[in-house]
Order: structure tokens, then C-alpha cells, then sequence
């Protein structure tokens, strides 16, 4: 059984079990008790320490309740095993906003975690039969070189998936199948010949996206948004000679409001006079929870001057790595070119497997039940938000597959995310989705990977990690 050093200050403002659970935390975070350690029983402890076992039950209760320690019966309390996920990243001064958060690529996610599906109800069985069948189709296809678009196929696929869900109608010509928004993105500079040249990004907005832009020599202008999306006069304000602008029309990275049809045709306007280039960044594709999406910006635009970027990531799997563009049609044959250099399609077998998940009818009847399981668990989540002190989080916006939270000013998200994940929880910190300040502080918490059966829990834990970062 493991000796505990536990010092009690009768004249502080914190109760004695409270005092008693933050210093068997603190043993526990610092690794002075490690994993399977056996605690003091209630009565040891409070004869060590000269309180009523009372107050020793109910410091242990929170450190279970929190998944600090484990109750084993006859075996006692005992720390508990920690995730193998658990250990907060080093930090470096000069990492990038997010490097932080990226863990072990191939873990399975976290509670509150971007950016992946959920993982619960994915139809493994099917999708592993098709992909076998994709399999065999790419090994039996003649030895040549690809089609650098992607698999005709599969573009003749998307085309017409576009054409139902987004209101894009386009040819199979203008798809170029790319190793998602990256690859495309990458792709469009290349082939639009804008490098260096200045751009408009969302602020806030995605940090990958501005990321991206500046790699490529880009000079990156962040617009702000309001509730009807980007500001477009702000942004001729701020930089009149832009020639590219990113946008996430059909629910806004982080804050989930869709771009108003005045706001739409302002921005085709601009773009139309200027010579502007529009990239629509629809990331979350027609997964709107709450009535039906909007129809895509490409779908209003007459003069070729907005390029639309999709991918699976969110909807089948971001381990793809498989997206697509879609160009204005005298636009194609250039950037056909230009992928056949550098940006070749991804795996055969691959694309083979989602023209087929398309084909069969598949991927609309996944989307399907993903909409009802996120609706659920976003109502879920915001139940047990709604119990939580205004001053501690607030919730700033319900956007698509998240909910945006606010934290006191006094509470460093970027910090706190870090601190979460050794209890399993995977927030995103907000401010580093500003691109000026000021940047205020909060969380994106995700609905995609929740376990109701420990929602109540992990609200908790995170709640008390935000009252200890105060």
C-alpha cells in the first residue's frame, strides 16, 4: 500500500477533501503514484490525517468520478491506468499554432476530437469488401500509366453526386480526383499561376488553410466574418488587389453560419471585376445537421471564376487522403496538365472503392445515418453544457459536426487542450483559428467520437481542468 505525504491547511479557503484530492492528483500527474498503485483505505487515510472518513470518501469519489484512481473491490482503490495516448506532447517555442495536437496518427480518436468520423457506426464489413474488390480491379487493370485527373470512373461519379447533393452541375471533364483539400489547394496555385500574390482567408478560420497559403509564398489577408459569413467590402478594404479567396460557404470554419446569397453574389462580383479566383473549401460537403444544406457557391457561378474543393475525410475517412476539384470547364485541360506533374491521383484500388461506394448507392445512405447519430450527440453534448457556469465555458455557436465554446480570458486554450489529453479528451483551442487579434479564447469540442455512456464524465473532467487553469 503506498505511504501518502498529504499536508492540510485548516485556515484555507478550499475544503480538507478537496485539499485531499488535488494532492493525490498532483502525486498522480507528477508520477510519484504510478499506474495500479494501491490508495490508503478511507479509514487509514483519515487516521493519518486526523479527519472524518467522510471527507477522505469524498476526495477519492471525485478522483474516480474524474478516472484518477479505480475502485477493485477486495483489491481497494488504485490508480488508474493511464491512456497510452496520455502523454501531452513537448512543446517547442517555435511549433506550429496546432503541432501539438497531432498525436499518434494512428490512434483512435479521442472524445471531443476533430476532423474524424465516427468511428462507431462506419460500416467496416461493406467498406472492406469493397476496397478488396477495388483491390483486384486495379491489379487486373493493364500495366500503363493513370489517368493523372483519377479514375474516369470515379469522376463521372462525383459529377453526378454534385449534381443531387450540391446543386453543382459539371462534367465529369472538370473533376480532378486530388490527395484531398491540400492536394487541390496546392494544385490551384500551381495552375492558376498566383504565387506570392495576395489572398483573402476567413479569420477566423481554418490554420492549416493559412498555413498552407504562406508555404506557397502566398500573402495572406484575414477577413473577418460576421453573420451572414465573409465580410466581402472588408475585404476590398484590406486587400483591393487579392487574387484568390478561400471561403467555407456552406458552414463556416469554426463558427458554422452560412454565407448569405447577398454575401454569395458580392463575392462573385468581386471576383468577376477583378479577376479574382474563388476557392470554395466545402469540407463538411452536404453534412448539415440541422435542415438541408445550402446549394454549393459554384452552383451560381456564370463566369468560371470559383473552384470547388471537396473531400471524404469527414465523411468516409481522412486516412483516404482522396478529395476532388472541380474547375471551370476551359480550365480542365490546364490543370490536367499541371496534376500530371505534381499532384498525381491517389491509389487506384482507392478510387476504385469509393466510385464503387458512390455507384452503389452507399455513400448516401452512410451520410444518412451519420446525420442522425451527430444530430443526437450534438443534443447530448449541449444538455450537459447547459449545467456549466456561464463564467467557465459558454457556448459560443453549434456549428456543424461541433460546438463552439468560450473560455474565461484568463484561460489559455491553446494550454488547456494539451492538459486534456492525458484524460483521453481532444478539444481544439480556438484562438489559433484567428489570424488577428484580439483572439479570444475557447474550445471546438466535436460530436463525432462521443461515448454517451461518458459524456456526463469527460464533461466533467474538462470542466474541472478549465477551474484549474483559471
Amino acid at each position: 500500500m503506498t505511504q501518502l505525504r498529504i499536508g492540510l491547511d485548516r485556515a484555507a479557503g478550499a475544503s480538507l477533501s478537496t485539499q485531499i484530492y488535488r494532492e493525490i492528483r498532483h502525486a498522480i500527474e507528477t508520477g510519484q503514484l504510478a499506474a495500479g498503485a494501491r490508495l490508503p483505505s478511507w479509514l487509514d487515510l483519515a487516521a493519518q490525517l486526523g479527519v472524518a472518513r467522510g471527507t477522505v470518501r469524498v476526495a477519492y469519489e471525485r478522483l474516480v468520478d474524474e478516472q484518477f484512481a479505480v475502485v477493485l473491490g477486495p483489491a481497494g482503490t488504485r490508480v488508474a491506468e493511464r491512456p497510452p495516448l496520455a502523454q501531452a506532447p513537448a512543446r517547442s517555442p517555435d511549433a506550429l499554432p496546432l503541432a501539438g495536437l497531432f498525436r499518434d496518427f494512428g490512434a483512435a480518436p479521442l472524445a471531443f476530437q476533430m476532423g474524424v468520423p465516427s468511428q462507431a457506426e462506419f460500416p467496416f464489413k461493406l467498406w472492406s469488401r469493397v476496397l478488396r474488390r477495388g483491390a483486384r480491379q486495379a491489379a487486373a487493370a493493364p500495366v500503363s500509366y493513370p489517368d493523372p485527373r483519377g479514375d474516369p470512373a470515379l469522376r463521372k461519379e462525383i459529377a453526378a453526386y454534385l449534381g443531387v447533393a450540391r446543386g453543382l452541375r459539371c462534367q465529369p471533364s472538370q473533376v480532378l480526383v486530388t490527395t484531398g483539400f491540400s492536394g487541390a489547394l496546392g494544385l490551384a496555385i500551381r495552375a492558376l499561376g498566383i504565387e506570392g500574390r495576395p489572398a483573402w482567408i476567413e479569420d477566423p478560420g481554418f490554420s492549416l488553410t493559412r498555413i498552407a497559403l504562406d508555404l506557397a509564398g502566398m500573402q495572406t489577408q484575414p477577413v473577418p466574418v460576421d453573420a451572414e459569413g465573409i465580410d466581402v467590402q472588408a475585404g476590398i478594404a484590406l486587400a483591393p488587389r487579392a487574387a484568390l479567396a478561400v471561403v467555407t460557404p456552406g458552414q463556416q470554419a469554426p463558427l458554422g453560419m452560412t454565407l448569405s446569397l447577398p454575401r454569395r453574389l458580392a463575392l462573385l462580383a468581386w471576383a468577376r471585376r477583378s479577376g479574382g479566383w474563388i476557392v470554395e473549401d466545402d469540407y463538411l460537403s452536404e453534412l448539415q445537421l440541422t435542415g438541408r444544406a445550402a446549394p454549393a457557391l459554384a452552383s451560381l457561378d456564370e463566369h468560371g471564376r470559383v473552384l470547388h474543393i471537396g473531400s471524404f475525410s469527414k465523411t468516409i475517412s481522412p486516412a483516404l487522403r482522396l478529395g476532388f476539384l472541380v474547375v471551370p470547364l476551359e480550365l480542365a485541360a490546364r490543370f490536367g496538365e499541371i496534376a500530371a506533374c505534381l499532384a498525381p491521383a491517389p491509389a487506384a484500388s482507392i478510387q476504385h472503392a469509393v466510385a464503387e461506394f458512390l455507384r452503389d448507392g452507399h455513400y448516401l445512405r452512410h451520410l444518412r445515418r451519420m446525420k442522425r447519430l451527430y444530430a443526437a450527440q450534438r443534443e447530448a453534448l449541449l444538455r450537459q453544457l447547459r449545467d456549466v457556469p456561464a463564467d467557465l465555458m459558454s457556448v459560443l455557436a453549434v456549428a456543424g459536426t461541433a460546438v463552439v465554446t468560450r473560455l474565461p480570458d484568463s484561460v489559455v486554450d491553446t494550454e488547456l487542450a494539451l492538459q486534456a489529453l492525458p484524460f483521453g479528451l481532444a478539444p481544439t483551442p480556438l484562438s489559433p483559428w484567428y489570424g488577428r487579434a484580439p483572439r479570444p479564447q475557447g474550445l471546438l469540442l466535436s460530436v463525432t467520437n462521443l461515448d454517451e455512456t461518458r459524456l456526463a464524465r469527460d464533461c466533467r473532467r474538462l470542466v474541472q481542468l478549465i477551474r484549474d487553469a483559471r
